[in-house]
């Protein structure tokens, strides 16, 4: 089978238009999550969000397009884009094995919720010809394809928030069995509204830390009381070694693995004990031909929900043993608030510089660890540690999970 290398990433995220930018703020433990402003969220009891802030899809796309294409497209592309450039990955010629897969959750549930509206008030005539293509997921894989002309393998993943993960482990099998030679994959979301918040704020999942809202996502902290919703898009260009090395591109690390269980357990809370993530877990170990003890650093789902981080703990702690004290296992979603569908395209990426840069990012906000999450979270600041395998994990509503392995090469 083929080997599959990371040669190029992207990111547009709550703490950062750039890739560089939002990992810096990802070592610094700042936070990206404020008082909402993009819409009016006075009548939500949960009023903040981590938004990206001052994005300008003109300077991605063309005007023409960006005015027809909705807010997850738009990051997709944006992020597309840098992770193109950031490979020196040439778009000239035939592009037929050059493929794209993106996870996407929701989509455009903002741009069904006012087209619903204008139907109901003003007639079926006022609705857009565009409001399909507006809001169907697929469209951020079908429009950065469109705009990188990438001919090859075209998916979309939704499976809630492994979606981005699940779209980068789909572009590795696609590799993997000589379907395409590169793959342009992660994840995109943007799905902040009133109607988006007022879901997850009425399942009594989100965080209320209106008073305080850079501290508000705190995983693994004994004082959590619920996620923050975050929007942004994470992109990795996933390449064959072969190809990439006769192109002399710049090799960032190795996938070597991807997991995927269902929990079959409750359509929202997960499974007791981590038992889908621990199968999940074993799963992409198995795939990487690694063992426990290979492995040094885990980018949590961390959530900072009462459930997830304990039971994500308990899945680490069984699958990886005595090893599992001496893991550093961090959640960059304390900067990042929950990205839904685009959190495992963002932590992906944080994934592959985490070994490349050999330094493991904090868990924000974390001040005194639950006592049942057992482990070292990397609390307080950045980590410089010898890194040569490392896993990212999403879990997702519906019971779905996926893990990716990455490998110093």
């Amino acid at each position: 089978m083929r080997r599959v290398v990371v040669t190029g990433l992207g990111m547009v995220s709550p703490v950062g238009l750039t890739l560089e930018d939002s990992w810096q703020s990802a070592l610094a433990g700042r936070s990206g999550i404020d008082l909402i402003k993009s819409f009016d969220a006075s009548r939500l009891s949960v009023q903040i969000a981590a938004e990206v802030k001052g994005f300008d899809p003109s300077l991605y796309m063309e005007p023409k397009e960006a005015k027809k294409s909705t807010r997850f497209v738009q990051l997709a592309v944006a992020a597309a884009k840098e992770a193109i450039s950031h490979a020196g990955l040439s778009l000239e010629g035939d592009t037929t094995s050059y493929g794209c897969s993106i996870g996407v959750g929701i989509g455009a549930i903002q741009n069904i919720d006012a087209t619903a509206i204008s139907c109901k008030e003003k007639g079926p005539k006022r609705v857009s010809p565009f409001f399909i293509p507006y809001v169907i997921t697929n469209m951020a894989a079908g429009i950065v394809a469109n705009t990188f002309k990438l001919k090859g393998p075209n998916l979309c993943t939704t499976t809630a928030c492994t979606s981005g993960t699940h779209g980068i482990g789909e572009a590795w099998l696609h590799i993997k069995a000589g379907m395409a030679d590169v793959m342009v994959c992660g994840g995109a979301e943007a799905s902040l509204c009133e109607l988006g918040v007022a879901g997850f704020q009425n399942m009594k999942a989100l965080s209320k830390r209106n008073d305080n809202p850079s501290q508000a996502s705190r995983p693994f902290d004994v004082g959590r009381d619920g996620f923050v919703m975050g929007e942004g898009a994470g992109v990795l260009i996933l390449e064959d070694y072969e190809h990439a090395k006769a192109r002399n591109a710049t090799i960032f690390c190795e996938m070597t693995g991807y997991g995927m269980s269902g929990d079959a357990h409750h359509i929202t809370a997960p499974a007791p004990e981590g038992e889908g993530a621990q199968r999940c877990l074993r799963a992409a170990l198995k795939a990487a031909q690694a063992t426990p003890e290979d492995v040094s650093y885990i980018n949590a789902h961390g959530t900072s929900t009462y459930f997830n981080d304990i039971y994500e703990s308990q899945a680490i702690s069984r699958v990886f043993g005595d090893h599992a004290k001496k893991l550093a296992v961090s959640s960059t979603k304390g900067v990042t608030g929950h990205c839904l569908g685009a959190a495992g395209g963002i932590e992906a990426v944080f994934l592959a510089k985490s070994i490349h840069e050999q330094v493991a990012p904090p868990t924000a906000n974390l001040q005194e660890v639950d006592p049942e999450c057992p482990l070292d979270y990397v609390p307080g600041a950045a980590r410089d540690i010898k890194i040569n395998v490392g896993i990212s994990n999403s879990f997702g509503f519906g019971g779905t999970n996926g893990s990716l392995v990455f490998a110093k090469i």
